[in-house]
């Protein structure tokens, strides 16, 4: 079931609980409703097997609703907030990829794992550029190119790499372009996509190539490397390298 979809059911389930009660006159006021509400679909958010972070969501959701209303907020600010969201998270409700951004460490650590002649790297899913501007800034005999959807983060990036002419910065779905050009492949994405970056890697990359993840592993094969990057995430990079019998048993 799609994340989206088990929100609205545990949302839904829980207003049907608050109003149940409210018309059996077994409970009464605004916050005590309110209250079950939110625990009533917390509840069923858990239920429907949600990932964690969407409990406290379900939580505050209607909480800080009716304390915003009471706010006095006009409602343009809300549009703007929304659109703002939309622009920067875009279609996370489906990829389940949230924005996450690359430190100055990780970027030190990736690279080191470049080889000394030049080489090019893909970062896919990869929000403002801030791994590529610090690898083109090191490696300006490599090429780095990046790729990202969301409107708000890629116009953020495009500005930000304007002025290094090793980088090349295009908005689109990180799974559309062919992935065998690339000596190594970088990605910072979520749990949820990294069986099709697998598939991906294995069918189109060459052999030698590097597939790197950020944080998370791809699931049912074991790295050829684990690099504790030592920063305060502390962020671990899964590094596998593709080669003949990685693409046989893909085969």
């Amino acid at each position: 079931m799609p994340p989206a979809l088990k929100a609205l059911i545990a949302q839904l389930s829980g207003l049907a609980a608050a109003v149940a009660l409210a018309r059996a006159g077994l409970l009464g006021g605004l916050w005590p409703l309110v209250a079950v509400q939110a625990l009533v679909a917390a509840t069923m958010a858990a239920a429907l097997r949600s990932a964690r972070w969407w409990l406290p969501i379900h939580l505050g959701f209607l909480p800080l609703a009716i304390a915003a209303h009471g706010a006095g907020i006009h409602p343009g600010w809300y549009l703007a907030g929304f659109i703002g969201l939309v622009l920067v998270y875009w279609t996370s409700f489906r990829t389940q990829v949230p924005l996450y951004l690359s430190n100055r460490a990780t970027a030190a650590a990736v690279a080191r794992l470049l080889p000394q002649q030049p080489m090019r790297l893909l970062d896919v899913g990869a929000g403002t550029g801030t791994l590529l501007r610090a690898l083109a800034a090191a490696r300006p005999d490599c090429r780095f190119e990046g790729i990202e959807l969301a409107p708000a983060t890629w116009a953020i990036g495009r500005l930000l790499l304007r002025d290094l002419p090793n980088v090349d910065w295009r908005r689109g779905d990180l799974f559309v372009p062919d992935w065998s050009a690339y000596d190594l492949v970088y990605a910072f994405l979520s749990p949820v996509p990294m069986p099709a970056v697998w598939a991906k890697a294995t069918a189109e990359m060459r052999p030698g190539s590097t597939l790197v993840s950020n944080s998370f592993a791809v699931p049912g094969r074991e790295p050829d490397a684990v690099i504790e990057v030592g920063d305060r995430r502390g962020t671990r990079l899964f590094v596998y390298r593709l080669g003949e019998r990685t693409k046989h048993r893909s085969d």
